[in-house]
């Protein structure tokens, strides 16, 4: 690894740790040159997996969209980060678990709509508000009665 400090290619490492979730490695290195110490970070490089829009256009995966995406429908409810980031990790996981370097938008939102309907109840109604553009109050209607019929109610 080439010294940001002094530009010799010749490093050795004196700590290498990994991260909680085991995808990253943090090294700390030593330069032989100049005696500097420096830190790198090593991790898997994903094969690209592109997603397969409503329109028939290709974009790259894009994991922050789908955060976005659930962290404007959990906005001001009492779901916590860890719950969000575990969601988004089990998405992105699927994804590039999946045989092909494509997926359907619409398997994506799929999972978020699943994910969120286990998390949330009213962070599901308005991702699939946006997400199947309900097209007037009956079908929210509708969807909001689907999700109370299959409600468990609590003995009392």
């Amino acid at each position: 690894m080439k010294c940001m400090y002094c530009g010799e290619m010749d490093s050795k490492v004196i700590d290498s740790r990994v991260s909680e979730d085991g995808t990253i490695i943090r090294r700390r290195r030593e330069c032989v040159g100049c005696a500097k110490r420096f830190t790198t970070y090593e991790k898997i490089e994903p094969v690209p997996v592109y997603v397969i829009k409503k329109s028939g256009n290709r974009q790259p995966f894009d994991i922050e969209k789908i955060r976005s995406g659930i962290v404007k429908a959990c906005e001001k409810r009492p779901v916590p980060i860890s719950k969000i980031e575990a969601l988004v990790a089990e998405i992105e996981k699927s994804a590039y678990n999946m045989s092909e370097n494509e997926i359907q938008s619409s398997k994506i939102g799929d999972m978020v709509m699943k994910g969120l309907k286990e998390i949330d109840d009213v962070a599901y109604v308005r991702f699939a508000s946006v997400y199947r553009q309900f097209k007037d109050i009956n079908t929210l209607l509708s969807e909001i009665k689907d999700i109370l019929s299959n409600k468990e109610i609590p003995p009392r």
